[in-house]
């Protein structure tokens, strides 16, 4: 069962209520619990996010996912070259 998927406003706003919480002496994993997530949830996101404005995080989330499909129009070219090569020399 996959996961809920968070926006990056969505991820800035819960980072947020954790450092208020946390200056508010709550413990860290209190206050990641009040959000609902996991602990290795809070902490990827505070590595992936902390410090990150909103348009910022959106721009990081869009250039993650052309990157994605940049690579994947890499790796069939590249399936593409090897099956003509592998007909060219005979090997079929």
């Amino acid at each position: 069962m996959p996961g809920k998927r968070h926006s990056p406003e969505q991820i800035l706003r819960k980072l947020r209520q954790v450092e208020v919480a946390v200056a508010g002496c709550k413990s860290v994993g209190q206050a990641v619990r009040e959000i609902g997530v996991t602990d290795h949830t809070y902490y990827r996101w505070r590595r992936e996010y902390g410090g990150l404005k909103v348009s910022q995080a959106r721009r990081l989330k869009d250039l993650k996912k052309e990157n994605q499909r940049l690579r994947k129009a890499v790796s069939d070219l590249t399936l593409d070259a090897l099956i003509l090569k592998e007909v060219v020399e005979g090997k079929y």
